[in-house]
Order: C-alpha cells, then structure tokens, then sequence
C-alpha cells in the first residue's frame, strides 16, 4: 500500500492563503514507488460530493476546477514525490476536508492512492 501523507492544513480567515503537501512512500506491501502519473488534491464539503480541486499530469500539466483557477496553484516535485497545492484569496466555500491522489506505479502495477484528509477551514 503507498501511503500519501498530507500536511498544511488548518484555519485561515477569508482572503487568506494556505499551503497543502503531500508526500507519497512505498510500503513493503506495494514495493518502491516507479513512477507517479497524475498527483493532486480532492475535497470534499460538508454533504457535498468529493470533486476535484487540482491535478498535474507527469508532463507538467495542471488541471485546475472552475472555482479555483487564478487563486490555487499545483506544483509537483518529480525526485521527492511530493505534490503541493499554494491556496490564496480562499473564501468560506473553500472549506472542506482535502484529501491528496495519486496514480502510482509500484511493483503490484498501476492503482490510485488517497491520503487520509487534511481539513481546510475558511472563517471568520
């Protein structure tokens, strides 16, 4: 099982900026990490469905929600395998719990990865 630990959450008032990370690590289950495809960020509200925040692809190329674009900014750090995710100008409808996801490719082949959740507060 590849593990995705993510840090930087927390409580930030409106207008305010908050660095997400996410670091994935193999396991003696899924064996070294190979390759990372697409490594980015979910969330998901209070009786809302998970949606996708922010991903970038392992050519360098990020896709971003409507509702994000121009305030979040995705940047991955191929070596390290880690993700980072830059919120500013965050607003109270950016609250919810983030969870980080990864494509990987281990010994056990291709599977999709979730991290555990990191929660994002926007309040006043």
């Amino acid at each position: 099982q590849v593990q995705l630990e993510e840090s930087g959450g927390g409580l930030v008032q409106p207008g305010g900026s908050l660095s997400l990370s996410c670091a994935a690590s193999g396991s003696a289950t899924s064996g070294s990490i190979f390759s990372i495809s697409t490594m980015g960020w979910y969330r998901q509200a209070p009786g809302k469905q998970r949606e996708l925040v922010a991903m970038m692809s392992n050519r360098d190329i990020p896709t971003y929600a409507d509702s994000v674009k121009g305030r979040f900014t995705i940047s991955r750090d191929y070596a390290k395998n880690t993700a980072s995710l830059q919120m500013s100008t965050l607003e109270p409808e950016d609250t919810a719990v983030y969870y980080c996801n990864a494509d990987v490719f281990t010994t056990t082949g291709w599977n999709i990865y979730w991290g555990q959740g990191t929660q994002v507060v926007v309040s006043s």
